[in-house]
């Protein structure tokens, strides 16, 4: 039986306050005027409970922009793996980047196994929000089948009229309900509240895109020679923003750095992107993606083809950071509609 609990909106500064003394806890923190990022907060009051999708999705804990994997001493032959991580708590987490989190965890548990990845994700605490309006109009969520919660967090949140009704997921929930006793067993009324708040959202989020979900793989199956990669490429600026901001993108370079003494270093991991001129290239300098669009074609099959034919499911989950950060305002949606027209 699944289990309920409420927390009254009166009390959620303390439960963050007393989450806080249990471990560190990070969450969605207003930037500037319309820009949020996760990062470390100690109360409730500083938390962004309202917020469009941050910067940087949380998969900067799981995988970090650098990373030390390895120590080394040439003149004594010493190689020592290194492993970094930190137990924390990820407050606020959207169902968009809940389903980021579980594309993450297909690739990195798939063989070969990725034994850092695999470390530090059992070492986050997840916890939910749920989204019970739009975030903007670049979202693409309900297209996604993301916009309601379906597993991957250790609580999950849902805002109703004077209180949470959290959803206690695993153990590591009910730790931290048991925990903190500031809450309540949720009763009959708090249910139907949220069953309320789920039908209404069924109105609220459509299908954002001209096309239905199951058929999204084959509009990209049969679009590898359209012009919408043309015009696409011919606006692209290759600044990688998309790839960096993108929840499911997980490529990355090692590099090799030497100390002064050129005999002791360390290896790095760092995040790369598909759409750098350099990342396809070869021995002998040759490229196998040489244009901007096909470097394009690239990043949006790995989001609505590839990666159904390996894990049965698409990467792409409606957030919609690649559009906000474009600099060449390259709109996944308009793309998405425009290859799903030229099918029809």
């Amino acid at each position: 039986m699944e289990k309920y609990v409420v927390l009254k909106k009166k009390d959620f500064n303390d439960f963050i306050a007393k989450l806080a003394l249990m471990q560190t806890v990070v969450a969605p923190v207003k930037k500037g005027k319309k820009s949020f990022a996760f990062q470390e907060v100690t109360t409730g009051k500083e938390i962004a409970l309202q917020y469009i999708p941050t910067i940087l999705p949380p998969k900067k804990y799981f995988m970090p922009q650098q990373e030390t994997i390895m120590k080394f001493n040439k003149a004594k032959f010493e190689w020592t793996p290194v492993l970094e991580y930190n137990e924390i708590t990820i407050f606020g987490v959207h169902t968009c980047d809940l389903a980021g989190i579980q594309c993450l965890n297909m690739v990195f548990t798939n063989k070969p196994k990725d034994i850092n990845y695999i470390v530090r994700k059992d070492k986050i605490t997840i916890i939910g929000f749920e989204c019970n309006a739009y975030c903007d109009e670049f979202a693409s969520c309900a297209a996604m089948d993301n916009h309601i919660p379906n597993g991957g967090y250790d609580l999950f949140f849902t805002e109703l009229n004077d209180s949470f009704i959290i959803h206690v997921n695993t153990l590591m929930g009910e730790k931290i309900i048991e925990e903190i006793s500031l809450f309540s067993k949720a009763n009959d009324d708090n249910l139907k509240e949220l069953e309320e708040l789920r039908t209404k959202k069924r109105e609220i989020f459509k299908n954002e895109l001209n096309t239905k979900h199951s058929d999204l793989k084959a509009v990209f199956e049969n679009s590898f020679n359209s012009k919408v990669w043309k015009d696409i490429g011919a606006k692209c600026v290759a600044c990688g923003n998309c790839t960096n901001v993108c929840p499911t993108c997980y490529c990355f370079d090692i590099k090799d750095e030497m100390n002064l003494d050129f005999n002791t270093g360390s290896r790095i991991r760092v995040w790369d992107s598909c759409q750098n001129e350099d990342f396809a290239k070869v021995a002998g300098g040759e490229s196998f993606r040489e244009e901007r669009a096909n470097r394009q074609k690239h990043r949006y099959m790995r989001k609505f083809n590839y990666p159904v034919d390996k894990f049965s499911r698409y990467f792409c989950t409606g957030c919609g950071r690649c559009t906000r950060t474009c600099m060449a305002q390259i709109k996944l949606k308009e793309t998405v509609n425009a290859l799903a027209e030229e099918k029809k």
